[in-house]
């Protein structure tokens, strides 16, 4: 990236932590072994790698043996779904990793409300007789919305009451994707009331192509990738412990500094949304206005084109998206916005700005400057 750049775009990539970066770089030279040898170096880096996992696990106030390292969220969220024989609930404005696989199931899609909120009642009257899991993100990938999580684990605590209370054996389980989430909001699963929970350290300032599932003991799941029998025969192949050493050190930062970090956040957002909506009134805020992200701002600008407007600020050193990444090669517009109710005329406007480390009071203020500036250029341009 071009050190003048203004990145905007933390929703969507983080860079790698400097120190996260130290404390991986003795496993991809000095500590390469395996850690199935049986020698003593390979029995060291074993240990090593299972302290990080334990890291992983204490942070989010879990054991160890419940932690399961993936590839990333799209694996563990694949890994959730391959376990789930019965009927699944998801919300209509999850990541498509969820809804492509609740596509494959016996399915109900609940709908969020217009600011992307999803009722704990919504999920109550979706419930089915053979319903085995709820799948609901923590914050949603695209706008940002905290879903109130404590209150559906509720629910599914209630459900699965009721079913041991008429003899029914057919369990139910309530999963979230927490990969937006981790570094900003408290992701302990026994106050979130969750039963599996999915981390990203792609998202967090740590390696990509990393994740984790957390999985409680009673949930059985079923491996996707079987072979050697790693992860207790749930993900076959050698570990990835340079990644999972980098994972469990940036989990450990983002949670020691997510405070300051969110007040921080939240204060720039702030700023720049009051002024592009100072200088643009008729301009739409997505998302949830209390319940929100600090770092998300999801704006729209009537008639503007918003993946024009995105090169444009491209070519002058601002880099924002339109969407979610996983989404921004494909033609059709965000699912996310068509569920919130938005007309073409303001969803093909808008704009995603995720905030980060790589956000200062200086460089925030120069990047609303250069947004209003072509935003106006671009009315101007249609009104002539």
């Amino acid at each position: 990236m071009d050190e003048n750049s203004i990145y905007l775009d933390h929703g969507a990539a983080t860079p790698l932590d400097e120190r996260v970066l130290e404390a991986m770089k003795p496993y991809f030279s000095q500590k390469f072994f395996n850690p199935s040898s049986p020698y003593l170096p390979a029995v060291l880096v074993r240990r090593e790698y299972e302290e990080a996992k334990s890291v992983l696990a204490n942070l989010i106030g879990a054991k160890s043996g419940e932690i399961i390292i993936t590839a990333g969220a799209t694996e563990s969220i694949n890994l959730v779904f391959n376990s789930i024989s019965g009927h699944v609930i998801v919300p209509n404005i999850e990541h498509q990793a969820i809804l492509a696989n609740a596509f494959c199931k016996d399915s109900t899609i609940v709908k969020s409300n217009t600011k992307g909120l999803i009722s704990p009642e919504s999920i109550k009257s979706a419930i089915k007789p053979n319903t085995q899991l709820v799948s609901v993100a923590l914050a949603n990938n695209e706008i940002g919305t905290i879903q109130p999580i404590r209150e559906i684990a509720e629910v599914i605590k209630s459900e699965r009451q009721n079913r041991l209370m008429r003899g029914e054996k057919m369990p139910i389980y309530l999963h979230t994707d927490a990969s937006q989430a981790s570094g900003l909001l408290d992701i302990n699963v026994a106050r979130l009331g969750v039963d599996m929970m999915t981390l990203n350290a792609g998202k967090i300032y740590g390696p990509k192509q990393v994740g984790l599932l957390w999985s409680a003991s009673h949930v059985k799941l079923q491996p996707l990738v079987i072979g050697g029998g790693q992860e207790r025969g749930l993900r076959s192949g050698t570990e990835n412990v340079a990644g999972t050493i980098g994972f469990a050190k940036a989990l450990e930062i983002v949670i020691q500094h997510r405070n300051f970090e969110t007040k921080r956040l939240k204060d720039l957002r702030d700023m720049m949304q009051n002024e592009l909506i100072n200088n643009f009134p008729d301009a739409v805020v997505s998302g949830h206005q209390k319940h929100r992200l600090a770092n998300y701002l999801h704006v729209a600008f009537p008639r503007i084109d918003g993946e024009r407007l995105v090169f444009i600020l491209e070519n002058r050193g601002v880099l924002v998206a339109t969407g979610s990444a996983c989404s921004a090669n494909k033609a059709n517009r965000s699912h996310v916005l068509d569920a919130i109710g938005l007309s073409d005329e303001i969803a093909n406007g808008s704009i995603r700005i995720t905030l980060g480390r790589l956000s200062t009071q200086d460089n925030i203020r120069t990047a609303t400057e250069i947004i209003i500036e072509e935003v106006r250029n671009e009315y101007k341009r249609l009104n002539t």
